[in-house]
């Protein structure tokens, strides 16, 4: 067996053991019973102490220093693997677990206190995970930032102080936007998206959509309800994602084909990364592209619903009672300043990220403590979109992310905004691609996707990734040209 064999050997297994925490963790999510939570938690922490402890080895660094790459393949595994190795053997297996049995602790206090719209019970859970956030920064080390070593996790090569650069720019360019559609005025009648549309139909239309418009079949996926909707899988044929039903139907649908462009990005990694490191996306900014692609640049799209508009009126007949395809297109891109980050609309979406990714820093840098968060988080709700959060649930408790320690991961969202329209024009300078977007025939455009996004995994780094595929680095510029044409066309403005 040569030194190759070997590591592959070793990282095959650590990626079992994640994918085995993972479906733990989906279960814990979908169809777990509430008694099971506390030794859910142990086994969680149990198996991600195992795989810490196996990756870190001394064994796995000999393995590392001393493999002979032969081929790009094998030297991109190795690659990705020394660097994640590099960042995981500065955090103590007994800080993983501690990190993990918290999660799962903070997890269903969080369900809980979403519940019952009680912020003050999540708070010692959220000031223990801010704790863990500001060691594990400590342990990785970090130059300017804590939270740089912390997004890292999820948008490597990115730092707080370029964020900070790229939100201010996008936001000093979309708010004059939302100015002029709110000055613009707006008599359409959108009670359109609360009519009433059976749970059973939503699931049933969003997910047969999924399947023929973008590819998601049950082959190798299949969807559930949860309190939050997320995407997880446990290999490119094994993907499962989660939505949840309201009377606002939209929340179902396009939170459905958000989840499909996160699992058509896992489907479509190359399968010879399978059980390694290499074998995901190449960050969540990418992934992002993908779910918001699929959700908002091709779903919200007129084209879309031109085509899908007969389906929605054989399911849902009192929704489209007295419509056609373009009222319909005209309600589901609605502008409105809305409390609910998963229900904003593409205006003003980003504006939702930006005030958590504030509050973070706030919080990470101690000049904001957790007592203080619901005050500090509806003053900013305030100024970004003129309105006042009721209550916890709609407020401060409505995301997942910070009970999960998912510290640094919300600039992804919008870093994904960008990109998915860069992307898309890209992959619209071939003229049958371009042809099909416009007729809402989307496998074209799926194997363009495959090809310059998703076989990689992550084999490119973000940056390189970006690049490769639209020629340039990552900029604004094709987001807020699109935002400007997309609303100008919808409210009229000169």
């Amino acid at each position: 067996m040569t030194t190759f064999d070997e590591l592959s050997r070793r990282l095959g297994q650590v990626s079992d053991l994640g994918a085995a925490a993972s479906l733990l963790s989906w279960e814990q999510e979908t169809f777990m019973p509430p008694e099971a939570a506390r030794v859910r938690g142990l086994q969680l922490a149990t198996l991600a102490g195992l795989s810490h402890e196996l990756f870190t080895a001394p064994e796995t660094g000999a393995l590392l220093d001393g493999v002979q790459a032969e081929g790009d393949t094998q030297a991109a595994v190795v690659r990705v693997a020394q660097r994640d190795y590099a960042k995981a053997t500065r955090l103590p297996t007994a800080f993983v677990e501690e990190r993990t049995r918290a999660q799962n602790e903070a997890h269903h206090a969080w369900v809980h206190a979403r519940a019952h719209s009680d912020f003050a019970s999540f708070a010692p859970y959220l000031d223990r995970m801010m704790d863990l956030a500001r060691r594990q920064a400590d342990l990785r080390g970090f130059e300017d930032h804590p939270y740089d070593a912390l997004i890292d996790d999820y948008e490597p090569g990115m730092r707080a102080a370029q964020v900070k650069a790229v939100f201010a720019d996008l936001r000093d360019r979309t708010l004059p936007l939302l100015g002029k559609i709110r000055a613009a005025g707006d008599a359409a009648d959108y009670s359109v998206l609360t009519r009433p549309f059976p749970a059973g139909a939503q699931k049933e239309f969003a997910w047969r959509v999924a399947g023929e418009a973008f590819g998601l079949t049950g082959d190798f996926a299949r969807q559930d309800e949860s309190a939050h909707p997320f995407q997880s899988n446990f290999s490119r044929s094994d993907i499962r994602i989660t939505t949840r039903v309201e009377d606002y139907w939209p929340a179902c649908l396009f939170g459905t084909w958000h989840e499909t462009g996160h699992a058509m990005y896992e489907r479509g990694v190359h399968e010879r990364w399978e059980r390694t490191p290499v074998s995901a996306g190449a960050s969540l900014g990418v992934h992002e592209s993908q779910s918001r692609m699929f959700e908002n640049l091709l779903g919200r799209s007129l084209p879309f619903w031109q085509r899908y508009f007969p389906q929605l009126q054989e399911a849902a007949p009192q929704v489209a009672a007295g419509l056609d395809a373009a009222g319909l297109y005209r309600a589901v891109n609605r502008v409105q300043p809305s409390l609910i980050r998963v229900e904003a609309d593409e205006v003003t979406y980003n504006f939702h990220v930006m005030l958590r990714f504030e509050l973070e820093l706030a919080l990470l840098e101690g000049s904001l403590s957790v007592r203080d968060l619901p005050e500090a988080w509806n003053a900013k709700v305030q100024a970004y979109l003129g309105l006042t959060p009721p209550d916890d649930a709609s407020g401060v408790l409505q995301d997942i992310h910070w009970s999960a320690g998912l510290i640094g991961y919300f600039p992804t969202y919008t870093l994904g905004n960008l990109l998915s329209v860069q992307l898309l024009e890209a992959a619209r300078q071939d003229a049958d691609i371009a042809a099909g977007i416009d007729r809402a025939e989307y496998g074209l455009l799926r194997a363009w996707l495959v090809e310059q996004v998703h076989q990689h995994g992550r084999s490119l780094s973000p940056a390189e990734l970006t690049v490769q595929a639209t020629g340039r680095p990552l900029s604004a510029d094709p987001y807020v040209a699109y935002l400007t044409r997309k609303y100008g066309e919808i409210y009229s403005l000169s």
